[in-house]
């Protein structure tokens, strides 16, 4: 289709009685990488469940024009796959069994039959987990549970994938890994919408960012002109120095 495959209008979250989100605004297409940056308490997280369909929202949220609300957990499934920063999944159970679950909405498991695996063992490939197949979950390194879940959403072969910090548990080769995939994918018509704390990486990974603050949109657009001097200094307080890559020194007034 043409136009956003995931977009948002005027999006409002609360939560806990307090507003975190307050007229959020989105238009991610395929074949791009949206990041959604900002500092603690931004409300990124909170607006990366919105676009999922986790959190109860206000305002228009639309997956391939149709509104998301109203499709059922099966249809999402297939068209959307959301990779949380931590999982709530503490069980032994093996980490193939993991990766198969991003299968049930396309095979559905009866008695004796198991899930079609070409998908699940190119998941794992792509994220350097099929050593790890047999390992079970919980004895996981915190990276390590990182990439097992992102083979889950690759394993769905849903055309968006969204992402909440992804490479916080990683280390610094995995991090780059995780993200040229990324990047990859993006290329080849998936359709990346991620949450990253390091400008850096948005910068040399992301076409276009939302930069919030408290709730509120900052700054929308391409990436260059949103990591920008201007709207990091009024977020972060901090100047951006240039030298190839992305630093920054205190200002006088503070944050």
């Amino acid at each position: 289709m043409s136009g956003p495959l995931l977009s948002a209008e005027e999006l409002c979250v609360e939560r806990g009685g307090r507003r975190v989100l307050n007229g959020f605004a989105l238009a991610a297409e395929g074949s791009s990488i949206s990041a959604l940056a900002g500092p603690n308490g931004a409300g990124k997280s909170s607006a990366l469940k919105a676009l999922a369909g986790l959190l109860p929202s206000r305002g228009r949220l639309q997956l391939f024009g149709r509104d998301l609300r109203a499709l059922s957990r099966r249809e999402r499934a297939h068209m959307l796959a959301y990779v949380p920063q931590q999982s709530l999944l503490q069980s032994g159970i093996a980490v193939r069994e993991v990766v198969r679950q991003g299968r049930y909405a396309h095979d559905p498991v009866w008695p004796g039959r198991r899930p079609q695996q070409p998908a699940v063992e190119h998941a794992m490939r792509a994220t350097d987990v099929l050593e790890l197949r047999d390992r079970h979950w919980n004895e996981l390194s915190g990276g390590e549970q990182r990439r097992v879940l992102l083979a889950r959403a690759l394993a769905t072969e849903a055309p968006i994938i969204l992402l909440d910090e992804p490479t916080s548990a990683l280390d610094v080769g995995h991090a780059l890994q995780f993200l040229s995939l990324l990047r990859e994918l993006a290329n080849a018509g998936r359709c990346i919408v991620v949450v990253l704390h390091d400008l850096d990486q948005v910068s040399r990974y992301a076409d276009h960012c939302v930069l919030l603050h408290r709730g509120d949109m900052v700054a929308s657009g391409p990436t260059r002109e949103v990591i920008a001097p201007e709207p990091v200094r009024a977020v972060y307080g901090v100047e951006l120095v240039p030298n190839g890559a992305l630093g920054y020194r205190q200002t006088g007034g503070g944050a």
